[in-house]
């Protein structure tokens, strides 16, 4: 049976742009709404339009057009202030749910946002369930093993995500053997260790040559279908520039954006990459 279109609504970085391409090597055609100011212009390779926050009814005619039944939510978006959303018709009808999603946390919002196309229509798949190769496997990635300080640094890492998860806050840590130096915030996963950075550099965190380690995954319960965490090659700059010895993410549970060039960065910063079982984070 053929599938209709899949449609990509795409922010930014390279994501969007291996998601499309896995799911058209699969044998389904893709559509992709560009979000301004979000999306690579790399996407107008395939089907596409560009669409402003707030062009709700637009949106929803384009979908009709190009025959669309699935969507995924691929790529970064910096939520936008409700003042700076210009709304057309449809979005101004639909001004009390925006207002109620955008006042809400992350995961509320996503799962608000999925609700919201549900309602109309529209059935939100994952990235991972759109392009299954993105994911991280399980095991080594790289050439570089992990040693056994590796191993306690993951474990500590695993523990406090599993504890913080429900709890709204982070999708990763960074562990030194059993102490916890760095949890995620709202700044992200790159801002995160640039902080980690520049705490080595002032003496904050202590610690003989290079060590500590990268740890992320989903938090429990989270909607992988609209958020599912990813690391990219400046995740691995970063990670190195922090002096870490590795990265350790869900197997099957992180999306890894240029994989290929991810592997030949860790392999040459002399970081280990691993994927660990979903269950070591406390996932089903």
């Amino acid at each position: 049976m053929t599938l209709p279109p899949l449609g990509l609504i795409c922010g930014s970085g390279s994501l969007p742009l291996e998601v499309a391409e896995g799911a058209h090597a699969a044998g389904r055609d893709v559509f992709l709404i560009a979000l301004r100011g979000s999306a690579d212009k790399g996407i107008e390779r395939y089907p596409h339009a560009w669409l402003g926050f707030g062009e709700i009814g637009k949106l929803l005619k384009l979908l009709e057009k190009a025959g669309v039944k699935q969507l995924v939510l691929v790529g970064g978006v910096q939520r936008p202030a409700l003042r700076d959303i210009r709304l057309d018709m449809t979005g101004l009808i639909s001004m009390p749910e925006i207002r109620r999603l955008m006042s809400a946390g992350d995961d509320h919002l996503l799962s608000g946002v999925t609700g919201f196309l549900a309602a109309r229509g529209y059935e939100v798949i994952g990235a991972h369930e759109a392009a299954p190769g993105l994911t991280a496997s399980e095991g080594l990635l790289g050439a570089r093993d992990a040693t056994a300080a590796d191993a306690t640094s993951v474990a500590a890492g695993l523990a406090v995500l599993a504890a913080l998860g429900p709890h709204d806050v982070g999708q990763a840590a960074v562990a030194i053997g059993r102490r916890i130096v760095a949890v995620e915030a709202a700044e992200g996963t790159d801002m995160m260790l640039r902080r980690v950075a520049r705490l080595v550099e002032k003496g904050r965190i202590k610690r003989e040559g290079r060590g500590g380690v990268l740890v992320k995954a989903p938090k429990p319960g989270q909607n992988l279908r609209v958020d599912l965490p990813a690391i990219g090659p400046r995740t691995i700059e970063l990670a190195a520039a922090a002096g870490l010895t590795g990265v350790a993410v869900a197997a099957g549970g992180v999306l890894l954006a240029e994989r290929a060039r991810i592997i030949e960065l860790a392999d040459s910063s002399g970081l280990f990459l691993a994927g660990v079982p979903q269950a070591a984070f406390g996932a089903p």
